[in-house]
């Protein structure tokens, strides 16, 4: 792969660059020769997402931007934000914008749709659950411990590895072929979270347990651990919208983009906890 389109060899700024997508995606930007700016809140190039004042001058002269909102599309603000935040790349002569976005979040598509209104071209990737919330987001510490606890049920969801999704957001955001405005990207196997801990049991050598918790239960974990309630009650909602079966399909989103398979969870296991026995 190499630097071309609309980016050519230009400036792409990163958001969130040192979350678990944005340091892949900025990593592999700046190993195809491209200027990256690493936007975060502790950063050399300050961009905070509740912090307006920021985003003027970390777009200032690029090209492109890589788009990760925090915390979540879904969120409440969040249409605001990305017409704010559309509005002011625009001015700022930005070119392509390529959102990550969640797959199966009605409320992402409004944010997604503000954000598509307000000028540069916009390419929106909608990947399911990341293979990584195991090892680097928040059921790290469940894997940890050996009980994962989470409000999943019995539902079946195609986890991505963010190694593949980083992969395909810099294809997105280099290529400057005919591209569709929205992809979806997925692992290439349903797994349960019982499943899931039982591969990374496998891997680890000692017991990962899953317990499944209703939502409004596990609200109330997530305010034990520190979370303000409104939060923890979104959380916990969104994963229930998230995880009531619509998202339990694959697609061929990654071998389209990349011209291969996506990893599959089971290598991710190996390759993540298998040294931890």
């Amino acid at each position: 792969m190499t630097p071309q389109g609309n980016t050519g060899s230009g400036t792409v700024l990163v958001t969130a660059a040192t979350g678990k997508t944005g340091r892949r995606v900025a990593d592999r930007l700046t190993e195809l020769g491209i200027d990256v700016r690493r936007g975060s809140r502790c950063g050399t190039v300050p961009f905070d997402w509740a912090d307006r004042s920021t985003w003027e001058p970390a777009l200032r002269g690029a090209d492109a931007a890589y788009v990760n909102y925090y915390p979540d599309l879904a969120a409440p603000g969040a249409p605001e934000d990305m017409r704010a935040f559309g509005a002011v790349a625009d001015r700022a002569g930005v070119r392509r914008l390529v959102l990550l976005s969640g797959r199966g979040e009605p409320q992402a598509v409004v944010a997604e749709d503000a954000l598509r209104a307000c000028g540069p071209e916009l390419r929106v990737v909608r990947a399911s659950f990341f293979a990584q919330n195991f090892s680097e987001g928040a059921l790290a510490g469940g894997v940890a411990e050996g009980d994962l606890v989470f409000p999943a049920g019995t539902t079946a969801e195609p986890f991505i590895d963010a190694d593949d999704l980083a992969d395909v957001m810099v294809a997105v955001l280099t290529d400057d072929g005919p591209a569709p405005s929205v992809r979806e990207v997925t692992g290439p196997r349903l797994l349960t979270f019982a499943e899931a801990a039982a591969e990374i049991a496998g891997a680890t050598g000692a017991p990962v347990a899953y317990t499944d918790v209703p939502a409004p239960e596990y609200a109330r974990l997530l305010t034990g651990f520190g979370v303000p309630a409104p939060e923890a009650q979104w959380l916990a909602e969104l994963f229930a919208t998230l995880l009531d079966g619509h998202n339990s399909s694959t697609t061929d989103g990654v071998r389209e983009v990349l011209g291969r398979e996506p990893k599959d969870f089971a290598d991710f296991a190996k390759e993540t906890f298998g040294g931890h026995a």
